[in-house]
């Protein structure tokens, strides 16, 4: 089952997309929703999601704005853009930086299930390795001081750590850490980010000190649903039933 974001300012839209389409038919399950361009980044970059479906005209942050620093960070989340604005220069930057359909509104099921079919396939056709753990995948590293130095900053800053960040720590451009990292380690950035916050999410629910949602925010979540939803994904069992083992 791949793993969605949906994210668009209307909250009508938004409800019924998350909560009534039939997005398991299509082998995807909704892991995170968002109302602006900002909530709509930051779940992308806790690095537990393979798809984003997002409106151009939001608060904070466009669509188009969002889908740029994706492209930036090198991000292997497949974008598909839902909007009602048919202007040729707004599907041109789209398809500048990436993103994978163009969805108009009002949209109905036929136009949704074709581009999701798409992009299922496509994620069909990554390679298998691609879909197993971080943990899994990490390479034997440990002499390579540039991953090193990557990797110290992540366990130290893993609540507000950033591509661009660790880019600036080994005094390199965040495209090239991207794939330098990824070719070192077999894993991407964000996989590695994300397995680093779970791991510390799960020794923090182990202290039995606090609360869910205080560890979803000690590890960078502003969301307790969405910290939720990928603590299950990552361990297969919720905060609370982790805690309980």
């Amino acid at each position: 089952m791949y793993q969605l974001v949906i994210a668009d300012d209307e909250y009508e839209i938004r409800h019924g997309l998350v909560n009534y389409f039939p997005w398991n038919e299509l082998g995807f399950e909704v892991i995170g929703e968002a109302a602006n361009g900002k909530e709509a980044l930051d779940l992308v970059s806790e690095g537990n999601a393979d798809v984003l479906l997002c409106d151009i005209q939001m608060p904070i942050m466009t669509g188009i704005e969002v889908i740029k620093e994706m492209h930036e960070q090198n991000s292997p989340v497949l974008t598909v853009f839902l909007s009602g604005y048919q202007e040729f220069h707004y599907a041109q930057s789209a398809i500048k930086y990436g993103v994978k359909n163009y969805i108009l509104k009002p949209t109905n099921f036929s136009e949704i299930t074709e581009a999701f079919s798409q992009i299922k396939k496509e994620l069909d056709q990554r390679t298998p390795a691609s879909t197993q753990t971080a943990s899994a995948k990490l390479k034997n590293d440990d002499d390579d001081p540039i991953i090193n130095k990557i990797k110290d900053y992540v366990k130290i800053n893993f609540k507000n750590a950033t591509l661009d960040e660790a880019a600036q720590v080994v005094y390199m451009n965040p495209h090239y850490v991207s794939k330098y990292f990824k070719q070192k380690t077999d894993v991407n950035f964000s996989d590695f980010l994300f397995q680093v916050k779970m791991e510390e999410a799960a020794k923090l629910i182990k202290e039995m000190k606090y609360k869910a949602y205080e560890v979803s925010e000690m590890v960078g979540y502003s969301n307790a649903k969405n910290f939720t939803r990928a603590f299950r994904k990552y361990f297969g069992v919720s905060p609370k039933e982790y805690r309980l083992n």
